[in-house]
């Protein structure tokens, strides 16, 4: 279309005519009268250069389709073109990428879930004149084409999968859509850029039930570590104690004791059995005689220290009394 300045210049330069014509009439006219004929076509001109758009001004990612009594006579632009009034019409071409967001589609997967998938398509027309003419002839509007395509596109290759599927392979659905956009615009002179999945809407009990399914697996794992850990520290006392031998184990038995009378309040019991554990602690053998005294003059000291830390110190001598002496009748034989 005609710039704004120019159509401006065109209507005072109209004005001016007109005035000039006025005065010509008054001052003229047995002029004008013999020459109304060339004023009648001055007239018709000057109304078709303002009534239609002869000359267009077409920026650098502009181009005009231009026609001549309907049929296609040449691509315009960038520049300014020429266009003849009444003979030649023309129809506007954007170069620049086109972003058209399709609106959210309601799509149910292949294990029955619904879903809403909003997606955005990336395309622009090609530079070259015959990209530009099959742009306009050969699809009534390629934005409104691409975008109801691309909606059946989704439901076809969504709808062939599992939800899984679908939140894990986003990027192969892109792909897919984006080549069969291609396949079928391949003659509208367009170039898709992307098509791109912005957001897929799972609903909300179907995420709420994923969401607990993947807990209990981590709880699973955990109670699974826990287990494995347990199980690894029976092994290893287990290694441990296989190494002890009786008289490691009477002394681990009197370091308990010995824990168990630090508390206040507790008891101390000394067990038939431990007259067996001293001895065996001791050793019975005739070669052990001297280490035997000693060992049976320790346990003595170590009872009494024992038996001083109880509370009720009477039951506890008691005890010890007559573990005592099992002591002393084990130590002479």
């Amino acid at each position: 279309m005609a710039s704004a300045s120019l159509r401006y210049v065109i209507f005072v330069v109209i004005i001016i005519i007109f005035a000039i014509a006025i005065g010509m009439t008054l001052t003229y006219a047995d002029f004008l009268i013999s020459n109304i004929y060339w004023l009648v076509i001055l007239a018709i001109f000057f109304f078709i250069v303002w009534k239609y758009d002869f000359i267009i001004q077409l920026l650098d990612y502009q181009r005009a389709v231009i026609y001549r009594f309907g049929k296609v006579n040449r691509v315009g632009g960038p520049g300014w073109a020429f266009i003849w009034p009444i003979m030649e019409s023309f129809a506007l071409v954007d170069l620049r990428t086109m972003t058209i967001d399709v609106p959210k589609q309601d799509v149910v997967t292949k294990d029955g879930i619904e879903l809403k998938v909003d997606a955005v398509i990336y395309l622009k027309v090609k530079k070259d004149h015959q990209s530009v003419v099959n742009s306009v002839i050969e699809v009534e509007n390629y934005k409104d084409a691409s975008g109801l395509y691309v909606v059946s596109a989704i439901r076809d290759v969504v709808g062939s999968m599992n939800l899984s599927e679908v939140i894990s392979n986003i990027e192969i659905i892109n792909a897919k859509v984006k080549e069969d956009l291609e396949r079928i615009s391949r003659e509208w002179g367009i170039a898709v850029d992307g098509v791109e999945i912005k957001d897929v809407q799972i609903p909300e009990i179907v995420l709420n039930a994923m969401h607990e399914e993947k807990a209990a697996v981590q709880q699973k794992l955990a109670r699974m570590e826990r287990a494995l850990a347990h199980k690894a520290e029976i092994e290893a006392v287990k290694e441990a104690a296989a190494g002890l031998d009786d008289k490691s184990l009477a002394y681990y038995y009197i370091k308990a004791i010995e824990g168990m009378s630090n508390s206040k309040g507790s008891k101390v019991f000394f067990p038939a059995e431990f007259s067996k554990l001293a001895g065996a602690f001791a050793g019975t053998n005739a070669k052990e005689a001297p280490a035997s005294k000693k060992v049976k003059k320790i346990l003595e000291e170590y009872v009494e220290t024992a038996v001083k830390k109880a509370k009720k110190p009477t039951k506890v001598v008691k005890k010890t009394t007559t573990t005592t002496k099992v002591v002393k009748k084990k130590a002479k034989k």
